[in-house]
C-alpha cells in the first residue's frame, strides 16, 4: 500500500515550525508534526503556540506550501504541570489544522497510576472541543515503558478520543511482541512514529535517551521489524520521527529529512507511490 508520511519535529528539533514545514514540503513529506509545547532540551528550537509571530509565519508556510499539520507535542503528564496550560497549544493546533497531541507520562511514583488515568483523562476532555485525539505515548526511559502499562491508561480513562501512538524505537526497546497489537481496540490507533534502531538494546536509561534523541537510524538500517507492526494496524500516516546528530553534520537540515524519506519509503513501499502535492512545491 501507499502510505503518507509526516515530518516530525524531533528529527530537525534545531528548526523553527515554519522552517521545517519548508523542508517538509521541499523533501515531499505529506504532513508536518510541530511541537508547540516546548521541552527544553539541548538543542530545541521554542516554538511555542503562545508565540504569535511563530504561529502567523507557520500558518503563512502551511498555506504556501500545501503541508498539512497532522500533529503536535507535547502535553506531558506530571505532577507540577496543570494541563489547563496546554489549552492554548490546543486551540492554535486546532486553528492550524492539527488532527492529534501527543501526550506522554513522566512522573517518577510507581504508585501514581491513578494519578496518570486522571491527567490523561482531563487531557483528552480538554483536546476534545478542538477535535484532536490525544495519543498516549510510552518512551521506555518515561514512567510507561511499554504497551500494556499504556493500554491500562486508555483503557480506563475511556475516553472517545484517546489513543496509543506506536514508536517502533520502543517497540524494539520493549521487546513488543507484535501479536499484541491484535487485542487493542483499532480505533485507537491514529498514527505511528517511525525509525529504526540497532539490534542490540541498550541495559542502561541514558544509553536509551542518546538513541532516541540523537542516533536513531534510517529505516532499513536497523531491525526493526515494521511489516510485522504496520500489518496490524488500520492505514494510519507514519511520522519520521528520526533525530540523528551525525546526518545531520553530514547532510544538512533538508538533506537528512529527504534520506529520512528515502529510506522510509523504500522499507515501507518497495513499489511505486503517488506524487503528493507538496513534491510540487517549490520554495
Amino acid at each position: 500500500m501507499s502510505y503518507q508520511f509526516s515530518l516530525a519535529h524531533l528529527t530537525l528539533i534545531g528548526a523553527s515550525a515554519p522552517e521545517l514545514t519548508y523542508i517538509a514540503a521541499r523533501a515531499g513529506y505529506d504532513f508536518v508534526s510541530l511541537r508547540l509545547i516546548p521541552m527544553g532540551v539541548a538543542g530545541e528550537c521554542a516554538c511555542p503556540a503562545q508565540d504569535k509571530a511563530m504561529m502567523r509565519a507557520t500558518r503563512a508556510a502551511l498555506d504556501a506550501t500545501g503541508i498539512e499539520l497532522h500533529d503536535v507535542e507535547l502535553a506531558r503528564i506530571v505532577a507540577d504541570r496543570d494541563p489547563k496550560s496546554y489549552v492554548p497549544a490546543m486551540e492554535v493546533a486546532a486553528e492550524l489544522g492539527a488532527r492529534h497531541l501527543i501526550s506522554s507520562a513522566w512522573t517518577t511514583d510507581g504508585t501514581d497510576r491513578d494519578f496518570i488515568v486522571e491527567r490523561f483523562a482531563e487531557i483528552c476532555d480538554l483536546a476534545a472541543p478542538f477535535g484532536l485525539t490525544v495519543d498516549l505515548e510510552f518512551p521506555t526511559f518515561s514512567r510507561l515503558t511499554n504497551l500494556r502499562e499504556a493500554a491500562d491508561i486508555v483503557r480506563t480513562a475511556d475516553r472517545p478520543n484517546a489513543g496509543i501512538l506506536i514508536d517502533t524505537i520502543y517497540t524494539h526497546f520493549s521487546q513488543l511482541d507484535p501479536g499484541e497489537l491484535d487485542s487493542l481496540p483499532r480505533e485507537w490507533w491514529h498514527f505511528i512514529h517511525i525509525a529504526d534502531a540497532p539490534g542490540e538494546i541498550p541495559s542502561e536509561r541514558d544509553d536509551m535517551i542518546h538513541i532516541a534523541r540523537d542516533a536513531r537510524l534510517y529505516p532499513g538500517e536497523g531491525c526493526v521489524d515494521f511489516e510485522a507492526l504496520l500489518g496490524r494496524l488500520p492505514p494510519v500516516t507514519c511520522s519520521i520521527e528520526l533525530p540523528n546528530l551525525k546526518r545531520v553534520e553530514e547532510l544538512g537540515y533538508e538533506g537528512h529529512a529527504r534520506r529520512c524519506l528515502e529510506a522510509a519509503r523504500r522499507c515501507l513501499e518497495p513499489h511505486s507511490f503517488p506524487e503528493t502535492p507538496a513534491q510540487r512545491y517549490i520554495a
